[in-house]
């Protein structure tokens, strides 16, 4: 994994917002409505091709496919996993959405896909382990006349799997983790011997707590939170540290968050992943503050930071300057050769969901690599 060693580089979460007529294909198929297969492939190809050129015109140095040949960041295993069937009974609860039932109402995403949440209800089997190749050759492809310091390919973590699409059929979570491991570790290692970065998205290590742990105590969840880092490190073994990014958020949506926990109080879970960075929620007014965590929690020496530095839920456009102060603010704790300036969160985790608007998107990362230029001109003057 690259690091900053004589400017801050720049990277984002992964999902990006798909162009109109891809995200038509991709509903279509979601839905098991008729579809071209060679033609929505190709579509993909081509999209990939074409947000992976924006985002090296934006100022991005690590790059990715924009999860574009996927219906969502973390139900796409459905699709690639055999074991899997029904519907979920269990509603999700939000602690922060429970509480302001009127406001949830009003915002409630609509005009996307509604994601699937069948529950797991056999063994657990890959069924289809030519869609990771797939995602491989097209992200190569793309990148192979494109300037660029690197690229990763998101993958879902074992815990936001289980946390979506629930065990009916082993005998404990922890059998179900451990099951989640052992096909799970099939793409993870694809994607590292491709030599891509591999990204586990994570969102169950924050926004859990208020989630599916909602009614529990903080103990009870860190003791879950342990058990999925146990199981996560056991899918990830044989895969080089440098080579793995883990990201977590607190729920990639615009609201109260007045039930997150504290980034304090899973720190030291989130450091017991065996990756070479943490690409953590850093930049909205509920997390903002955290960076002071980093005064009292040790960086592991060798590690990596991916702080995010805009914010993936509002169309306010972050002045490059407050960008650079940002990653100051965490260079000057951990180390500028430490800190990649990353975002929030994904701008498009599934497919179709009004999120912000691709234009102001790709604004926004300008105004991340503006302020990544400006933070290094201060840092290696």
């Amino acid at each position: 994994m690259k690091r900053s060693s004589d400017r801050i580089l720049t990277t984002h979460t992964g999902s990006l917002p798909r162009p109109p007529d891809l995200l038509a294909m991709i509903q279509a198929k979601d839905a098991g409505q008729a579809y071209d297969e060679n033609v929505l492939a190709e579509k993909v190809r081509s999209s990939v091709a074409q947000v992976v050129k924006l985002q090296a015109e934006a100022g991005i140095d690590v790059i990715c496919d924009g999860e574009f040949g996927k219906p969502n960041f973390a139900s796409y295993v459905k699709d690639r996993l055999g074991g899997f069937g029904g519907q979920n009974p269990d509603m999700r609860v939000f602690s922060d959405r429970a509480e302001f039932p009127e406001w949830n109402a009003r915002v409630a995403p609509s005009g996307g896909l509604m994601v699937a949440r069948p529950m797991c209800v056999g063994p657990l089997s890959v069924n289809d382990g030519t869609a990771v190749q797939t995602d491989i050759d097209n992200l190569r492809a793309a990148t192979a006349d494109v300037s660029h310091v690197e690229a990763f390919i998101p993958s879902a973590s074992l815990g936001i799997i289980s946390e979506i699409m629930v065990n009916g059929h082993y005998p404990s979570e922890e059998a179900y983790l451990y099951a989640l491991a052992d096909v799970m570790k099939e793409e993870y290692q694809a994607i590292a011997n491709a030599g891509f970065l591999l990204q586990i998205d994570a969102p169950d290590a924050a926004m859990g707590r208020h989630a599916q742990f909602h009614d529990r105590s903080l103990k009870e969840f860190r003791t879950a939170l342990a058990l999925r880092v146990e199981a996560q490190n056991h899918a990830l073994a044989g895969i080089p540290e440098e080579q793995i990014r883990f990201h977590i958020c607190w729920g990639n949506y615009e609201g109260p968050h007045n039930h997150d926990v504290a980034l304090s109080d899973i720190v030291d879970l989130v450091l017991k992943i065996k990756a070479g960075a943490y690409s953590i929620e850093a930049s909205n007014p509920r997390h903002e503050h955290e960076w002071l965590v980093w005064e009292n929690v040790k960086l592991p020496d060798g590690k990596i930071l991916i702080p995010g530095v805009i914010d993936s839920t509002t169309h306010f456009i972050e002045h490059p300057e407050l960008v650079a102060q940002r990653i100051v603010r965490f260079a000057n704790l951990v180390g500028r050769e430490n800190v990649i300036a990353g975002a929030d969160c994904g701008f498009g985790t599934t497919a179709g969901v009004p999120r912000i608007d691709p234009a102001i998107m790709w604004a926004k990362f300008g105004a991340l690599a503006q302020g990544a230029q400006m933070a290094s001109e201060q840092l290696w003057r």
